[in-house]
Order: C-alpha cells, then sequence, then structure tokens
C-alpha cells in the first residue's frame, strides 16, 4: 500500500520508517531539506533506539524515501498521514495548529479535482474539534479520519510497531476501511483496534495523557506526605500498584515527568475545555501541573539543604539531563530545570548524559559539562541522580566516593540501590523516603 507521512519531525520519522517496515511504500514529506537529506542517508536529528538502523534499512529496500515536494506527495498515493507537530501558541497554553493548518492546506492545493477515495489521517495532537473544522475545510476533497499516537520516547518503535492499541476516528466506511487495510499486518497479529468517531479519537489522546499525569503528580504529592510523617512512598506505591484498579504504571514518585507531552497537552487541554467552559471540570488539571513542577523546586531545596543551607562554593555534579532515559529530548526537562536552580542560587554545576549534553548545552549554556561521571562528580559537594539512565545503576559507589569531596548524593528517581550506596559510606536520600536520610 502506499501511504505519504507528511511532517518528519519524531512522531512523522518513527511512523513512515515503521509503515515501511511493515511493508508499506512510504514518502516522507518535510519542508526542511537538510532534514529529508539527512533521512534519506539513514540519519536521524534525535536519538530513539532502533530508528536509525529502521530508516536506513526501508530506504535501501526502496520502501521508503523523502522529498520536499507536496506535489509529489498528492499524486504518490491516495492515503496521508499527517504528522506535524502542536506547540504551546506564543504566550498561551492552548495548541499552536498553524503547523497542521498549513500541512493540510499545502496538501490540499495539490489534490487533483473531483479527486474520490483520499484519506487525510491526522495524528497530531491536536484540541478536540480539530477534525471536523479540517473536514469543513476540506469538504468533499478527502475523508478526515484520526489515528492519535501513543509513543514512548526511548520506546517509539516498539510502541508503533507493537502497540498495545490503534484508535481510528473515522467519519466514512471507506476511511475505517483504509485504517484497516494500513494496519492490518499489526492487527493481523492481534493488536486491538478500537473504531469511533475523530472527536472521540482526539480526546483518546489527550484523556490518557492527563490520566498518566494524574498519577505520576498523584504519588509525588503522596511523596510529601510521606516526607513529613516518615512513610516511604515506594512501599506505599507497591501496595496501590497491587490494586488492579489501580494498577503499578505510573506510580513511580520522583522529579515527575516532562518532555514535549505530558506537560503541553494537559495544559492545552485544560485551555481547550475553557473555551468550551468547562473549565471547571478539568480544573485539577492545573494542580496536577503545579504538583509536578513543585517537585523540582523541592529537589533543589533539598540538595541546598544536604550542603548545609547555601549553595554559595558548592559544587553539585547532575547525572543526566534528558527528560527520560534513551532519548536526547531535553524539553520540559525537570532534570535541567533543577540543575538551572541550583546554579541561580550560586552553585558550580557540572551536568553529564549519555545522550543529551548538546541539546541540554545548546538549551542552557550557562551549565557546565563534563564527557564523563567522573569528571562530572570531581569534588562534588553533593550528586543529583535527576535521569535513572541505566548507566548510572550500574556505577561503582565505592570508586565514585573516592572523587567527590562529600559522599552524598540525591536520588530524585528511586532507581539506585541504597544498601549497596550507604555501605560504600553515601549519605543517600531520596524524596518520600526519609528513613534513608
Amino acid at each position: 500500500m502506499r501511504l505519504t507521512v507528511i511532517g518528519t519531525g519524531y512522531v512523522g520519522a518513527v511512523h513512515a520508517a515503521c509503515m515501511a517496515d511493515i511493508g508499506h511504500q512510504v514518502l516522507g514529506v518535510d519542508i526542511d531539506p537538510a532534514r529529508i537529506a539527512a533521512l534519506t542517508a539513514g540519519r536521524t536529528p534525535f536519538y530513539e533506539p532502533g530508528l536509525a538502523g529502521m530508516i536506513k534499512r526501508t530506504v535501501d529496500a526502496g520502501r521508503l524515501r523523502f522529498t520536499t515536494s507536496t506535489a509529489e506527495a498528492a499524486r504518490f498515493a491516495t492515503t496521508h498521514f499527517v504528522c506535524v507537530g502542536t506547540p504551546p501558541r506564543p504566550g498561551s497554553d492552548a495548541a499552536d495548529l498553524r503547523h497542521v493548518e498549513a500541512a493540510v492546506t499545502g496538501l490540499a492545493a495539490h489534490l487533483p479535482a473531483g479527486a474520490d477515495g483520499t484519506v487525510l489521517v491526522g495524528k497530531s495532537t491536536v484540541p478536540v474539534g480539530t477534525a471536523q473544522r479540517l473536514a469543513d475545510r476540506l469538504g468533499t476533497a478527502a475523508d478526515v479520519a484520526w489515528n492519535p499516537e501513543f509513543l514512548r520516547e526511548g520506546r517509539a518503535v516498539q510502541d508503533t510497531t507493537r502497540p498495545e492499541r490503534i484508535v481510528a476516528g473515522v467519519p466514512t466506511a471507506r476511511a475505517e476501511a483504509r485504517l484497516r487495510e494500513v494496519y492490518a499486518p499489526l492487527t493481523e497479529v492481534g493488536t486491538p483496534f478500537i473504531v469511533t468517531d475523530p472527536t472521540t479519537a482526539e480526546l483518546v489522546k489527550l484523556a490518557s495523557n492527563s490520566f498518566l499525569a494524574t498519577k505520576v503528580s498523584f504519588i509525588n504529592a503522596m511523596a510529601e506526605i510521606c516526607d513529613a510523617t516518615g512513610a516511604d512512598v515506594l512501599t506505599l506505591a507497591e501496595a496501590m500498584g497491587a490494586d488492579p484498579r489501580i494498577g503499578p504504571g505510573s506510580l513511580n514518585p520522583g522529579l515527575g515527568f516532562g518532555g514535549s507531552c505530558l506537560p503541553k497537552d494537559i495544559r492545552a487541554f485544560a485551555a481547550r475545555a475553557e473555551e468550551l467552559g468547562l473549565g471547571e471540570s478539568v480544573a485539577f488539571l492545573r494542580q496536577i501541573d503545579e504538583i509536578n513542577t513543585r517537585q523540582r523546586r523541592r529537589t533543589a531545596e533539598l540538595a541546598e539543604r544536604l550542603v548545609g543551607g547555601s549553595f554559595a562554593g558548592r559544587r553539585v555534579a547532575v547525572l543526566g539531563a534528558s527528560f527520560k532515559p534513551g532519548s536526547d529530548d531535553v524539553r520540559d526537562s525537570p532534570a535541567l530545570a533543577v540543575a538551572e536552580a541550583v546554579r541561580v542560587r550560586g552553585a558550580q554545576v557540572r551536568v553529564h548524559d549519555p545522550e543529551a549534553a548538546d541539546n541540554a548545552r545548546a538549551a542552557h549554556p550557562a551549565l557546565q559539562f563534563a564527557p564523563d561521571v567522573a569528571k562530572t562528580c570531581d569534588r562534588a559537594d553533593v550528586v543529583l541522580h535527576l535521569t535513572e539512565w541505566p548507566q548510572y545503576r550500574e556505577l561503582d559507589p565505592a570508586a565514585l566516593a573516592r572523587v567527590v569531596r562529600t559522599p552524598v548524593i540525591v536520588d530524585a528517581r528511586h532507581t539506585l540501590d541504597p544498601k549497596a550506596w550507604r555501605a560504600a559510606g553515601w549519605h543517600l536520600c531520596a524524596p518520600g523516603r526519609p528513613r534513608l536520610g
């Protein structure tokens, strides 16, 4: 089957490569010639495990190629996936749909007159009602369906080729049949295919992200209670997660969520609800956002207490810069927010990250970066473990103790072994586990 993927940013590049990998002929479209050249050569502008190899493999096999021509895309296929970004509007929490609208307008200008059978499939995360507005604009030129993505950075290839579910928001039987054909290689091996209308499909993504954010912020609020009462948040999360009505997923206390999806999406969802006159119905999302942001401030304050109440003249080592492991994405990174807060309070900060150092340096030029953990921690007064890369779990605490000035570490992600670190002479603190300190 022939498909186009409009937009070759993170979602588009992953979708294009994975669709080609399951057997489709795919044309990726982008207005950035440099990006198109890089993708054609098998290079990605971001780190995602397995993606670069998949792109090269499918390009070499002739199932994937890239172009800057929207006209060529309109000639190439009758099924078009729109995968462009929806960042916040300048000065607002609401989603900026200019890129989506430009992509659709650009494609529509080249659709053959009287074209029959064109299906436009949105994958971008958009406010409820976007699909209907685009459908009204296109009229009979195309069916507008919505097929939200549920990618987790660091696992995006797996989430696309072995998804937990496929949601198809379709306005017509033709659009449903088209999406069933696209995803047949996945549904034939048991992937659930949920059919609904485009509006509900738009809402599924926003509601899912909001619920995940709620769980993360809830357990972090409980961590604050644990700090005040002497309870242990990890045992609390384990016991709560054992209840099948709750489940263990996303009950991971620590520094909270970041990245380009959850924070942006819950704010945009709240903004859209307010536009609809339903702000009170999702007012809790503003509280969830505030709880999440508060974890960053609390971590910086904990580190300051551990160095005697002032960062002046203190060296702070930060392990992690990306918003999560398996990614070089530093957008709304909790780790970098803490590092910057500590620097502003007077500390000399050095940061290490196995993949995101270049992006972090560009975003935060006032921070210092080191090429390895030992140099990062050299003569540090406190070490902050802020992104749970597996490399950090494998560190030798005894060897690292010989490098730092003071063996004090904050495990803000709860992935280090407290017994091993304490046996090596470290004072280890973790939010919500006051007895460790």
